[in-house]
């Protein structure tokens, strides 16, 4: 399979829009965590990722949208990741013991597959069925 079909397929734009975004928010993340606290870092990476996420997703990975209900619920699918990776983030750190510098990948890697299946229900539009 050439590069063109797999930039066809929503999941491989989802993953490589993905991984430039986590790429820059981890990048963030880093610089942050020398001033703040790793759940600080987390937050305030967070937050930038998700408008970056947003329009990525918008305009790349999926190109459509429900209009308002896209841009209500988009927010809330990143609410849940965070309460969920917040979650990730403590347990690897706190209870693993392992380095806070991984704790926002494992957190990623783990709600994946979860967060591709809410986003492309908030943007694509239901096919109708027509007889």
């Amino acid at each position: 399979m050439n590069i063109t079909k797999l930039i066809e397929i929503k999941f491989f734009r989802f993953l490589l829009t993905g991984g430039l975004n986590t790429g820059i928010t981890y990048a963030l993340y880093l610089i942050i965590l020398n001033f703040f606290p790793y759940i600080w870092s987390y937050t305030i990476s967070y937050v930038f990722g998700i408008l970056m996420a947003f329009v990525l997703n918008r305009f790349f990975v999926f190109k459509e949208h429900q209009g308002l209900k896209s841009v209500l619920f988009f927010p809330l699918i990143y609410v849940a990741q965070y309460i969920s990776g917040i979650f990730v983030v403590w347990f690897w750190v706190k209870k693993l013991m392992l380095p806070e510098p991984l704790a926002p990948l494992a957190a990623i890697i783990l709600l994946l597959p979860l967060t591709y299946a809410l986003t492309k229900l908030v943007f694509v539009k239901a096919k109708q069925n027509t007889l």
